[in-house]
């Protein structure tokens, strides 16, 4: 529980407008990086799941997770091309990267119900912190306003995300 809640709390930190130079908003292709990011951490979240989960309302998740996340991605990286916007590597994404690189080693570790609980787990909170990003930061940040729409799509796809992962938590209790 608690290396969950770090994660997200430092998630959260990262995502904030504090987190960028003397309040200034993230730039269109950092806010892309920062975007497929989020996405590429949940789809190899749910690669690990299906790898490790021996339940199946738990592979399901995971299963749409990946499916979700991945077809959320080709938009994006189709958009970005369209617009010939080269995203932008920055400290956010390399630390939300890091971030999930060390939950992912930490979930590695358990096995059965325990990995189950914490990957769900981890998943409401990811998705909590995501949404809030994209609606207090990303989405007033972005000026392009194709990029901008596509963004917007992004709260109630996480959102059902986020429900549907408290909904298989309910069930692991």
């Amino acid at each position: 529980m608690f290396v969950r809640l770090n994660a997200a709390i430092a998630a959260i930190c990262l995502l904030s407008p504090a987190a960028f130079a003397a309040g200034a908003a993230p730039t269109d292709p950092q806010i892309a990086h920062i975007a497929y990011t989020a996405g590429v951490i949940d789809i190899e979240a749910a690669k690990q799941a299906v790898k490790i989960s021996k339940n199946n309302d738990v592979i399901e998740f995971a299963k749409g997770m990946l499916q979700d996340h991945e077809a959320v991605n080709q938009q994006a990286l189709a958009l970005v091309k369209k617009l010939k916007v080269t995203p932008e590597d920055n400290d956010t994404s390399r630390q939300l990267t890091k971030a999930a690189a060390d939950e992912r080693d930490k979930l590695a570790k358990l096995t059965g119900s325990a990995f189950d609980k914490a990957y769900v787990e981890n998943e409401v909170a990811y998705h909590k912190q995501v949404n809030g990003a994209l609606e207090t930061l990303l989405i007033p940040s972005a000026q392009n306003a194709e990029f901008k729409d596509l963004l917007e799509t992004g709260p109630k796809l996480f959102q059902g995300h986020e429900q549907h992962a408290e909904h298989v938590a309910s069930m692991l209790k």
